[in-house]
């Protein structure tokens, strides 16, 4: 998979960051830097190319998942962080995912799909990857999750439903709420920071 590595502190954890829909994988540096610039950083490019732009998994139309082509990607994406691991010797147990939009939803689709895949999850402005599972154990999980109000793409109920699931898979999932529709903003990021910065 088209991916970058750069090696951070030692003890530091690995930031998995995933894009948005037609990003690549510098997109997310900045934010990886605003909540900890001593943590190591593997960013990774999605596979899937919707009229150009790069995605993690196909949709059948805005909002709506390709369910099959999800399974697959994510399985995909799962064992390319083994080799990771490996390949540039870091702690598989030590990575935290970084997510915005289509990139916090296949976030969310490792964890509804693989116990123990992450030590903590950010994901901004996620909708529920699937419905159809019974989730892994995550009790104290710690996740942030970055959502609006007035988001189209993802609606406020689903985001509320997201933090249900996760909860009742013994997440510690915090809310954070905005009203700027679907953007990533600073005041986001300063807020994934804090909470971030209260847990490891």
């Amino acid at each position: 998979m088209k991916h970058l590595f750069r090696q951070g502190k030692s003890g530091k954890p690995v930031f998995l960051l995933l894009h948005g829909t037609g990003g690549t994988e510098e997109d997310l540096l900045p934010i990886a830097e605003m909540i900890d610039r001593e943590a190591s950083i593997l960013s990774v490019r999605g596979q899937i190319s919707e009229q150009g732009m790069p995605r993690f998994f196909k949709r059948l139309r805005e909002g709506v998942f390709d369910e099959e082509d999800l399974v697959y990607r994510t399985k995909e994406l799962f064992e390319f962080l083994g080799w990771a691991a490996k390949e540039y010797d870091f702690d598989r147990n030590n990575m935290i995912a970084v997510g915005y939009s289509n990139g916090a939803n296949i976030a969310g689709s490792l964890l509804f799909h693989y116990e123990d895949v992450f030590k903590g999850a950010v994901l901004f402005h996620p909708m529920v990857p699937m419905r159809s599972l019974t989730l892994p154990n995550m009790t104290q999980l710690p996740i942030f999750i970055g959502a609006g109000t007035n988001d189209p793409i993802c609606k406020p109920e689903e985001t509320n439903e997201l933090k249900v699931l996760l909860e009742e898979a013994g997440a510690d999932v915090y809310m954070h709420w905005e009203s700027y529709g679907h953007r990533l903003t600073e005041s986001e990021v300063s807020e994934a920071k804090k909470w971030y910065t209260s847990k490891y």
